[in-house]
């Protein structure tokens, strides 16, 4: 059985010494210890995989190079340029975070886990991200990929599920972390290359980890059981029809939604829960104008959209209803569109 990894001082350096030589060193984000940007990525990354977020990264720096540029956008024009990333109660915290930093931090980040915390959408992990990365602070990340490494090299088989195990894996996270201050960007980087590059939710290539030797789940053959999480949140459903209105010189009629709910601030068409409503919503004349395309699913992370399309071409700009107005070609595109929005609008 290998030796336990509490007890091996030689973690936190054969983790760094592979981060330096074998690490990801090309992502966009790693060329300045800048908290405004390493903060921006660590948002984006939540629940998005980083071939995705290279482009909107870049979009943002070039839109809003400084949060005071950022905190000083409506957010409409953020949810905008967020648009098709989804989860977008990110983009909303961003946005208020953005603000709070420029109006009663001075437009500096804190430097510290729990002052960071404070802060809308920053939750542990990240607070800790951007205290070690930026500043050096000894703070321990716990996010999925490092969850995944730590059950694994531990044999952590404790159900994450639980409030008290998860926090008994976050003092292991404490515990390992390397001794000098100047060594937490590089070991923080190190702990999610690690998870993203070798120590994989399927197919880990421990051949070549440099912890194997340390690693009780290579030991026993038993990757796959780790992390253990036997909590599930139940997957939903949702039928939606959409009146999507075009007329003839391109403008599109949307309306915003709610501030909560399904696509909360953003602009759709207009949505309905039934045939029978949608209909109801017209004049009679229009009802033989309409064509409805196939239904499609849309899927969410925990509710899966049954999306119905009316299609209705109009020859002028009639209202079709309170709360929505037509937006010409050159304006919808700066929109906060949901991704199946935006694609119908495109096609």
């Amino acid at each position: 059985m290998p030796k336990a990894l509490s007890k091996s001082p030689s973690f936190a350096k054969r983790l760094v010494a592979w981060q330096k030589q074998h690490g990801r060193h090309d992502l966009p984000w790693q060329s300045s210890a800048d908290p405004y940007r390493v903060w921006l990525s660590e948002i984006m990354l939540q629940q998005t995989q980083v071939v995705t977020v290279k482009a909107y990264y870049d979009k943002f720096l070039k839109r809003f190079p400084t949060v005071s540029a950022l905190s000083s956008a409506s957010l409409d024009e953020v949810l905008g340029l967020w648009s098709g990333l989804g989860y977008y109660s990110r983009a909303k915290n961003l946005h208020r975070c953005a603000q709070l930093v420029a109006h009663e931090h001075g437009g500096v980040f804190p430097n510290t886990k729990d002052a960071l915390q404070t802060l809308p959408g920053i939750g542990p992990s990240t607070a800790a991200a951007i205290a070690s990365l930026c500043f050096g602070k000894r703070e321990a990340i716990l996010d999925g990929n490092v969850k995944r490494v730590l059950t694994r090299l531990h044999g952590f088989g404790h159900d994450l599920s639980v409030a008290a195990h998860e926090k008994a894996l976050w003092q292991i996270a404490q515990d390992v972390l390397p001794h000098q201050e100047s060594d937490m960007p590089t070991y923080t980087q190190g702990m999610m290359d690690l998870g993203a590059t070798l120590c994989t939710r399927s197919q880990p290539a421990c051949e070549r980890c440099p912890m194997q030797d340390i690693c009780v789940a290579h030991h026993e053959g038993r990757a796959s059981h780790y992390p253990v999480k036997s909590r599930k949140l139940k997957r939903s459903a949702q039928v939606m029809w959409l009146l999507f209105a075009r007329c003839a010189k391109g403008a599109v009629w949307l309306q915003q939604r709610p501030t909560k709910g399904v696509w909360a601030s953003l602009f759709t068409c207009p949505i309905f829960d039934s045939e029978e409503a949608l209909l109801a919503s017209l004049p009679k004349p229009l009802h033989n104008k309409l064509h409805f395309a196939p239904a499609f699913v849309h899927v969410l992370t925990h509710k899966d959209l049954h999306l119905h399309v009316a299609h209705l071409a109009m020859r002028t700009e009639q209202s079709l209803g309170d709360g929505g107005q037509w937006w010409g070609v050159q304006d919808w595109p700066n929109l906060g569109l949901p991704a199946p929005i935006r694609q119908l609008l495109l096609a």
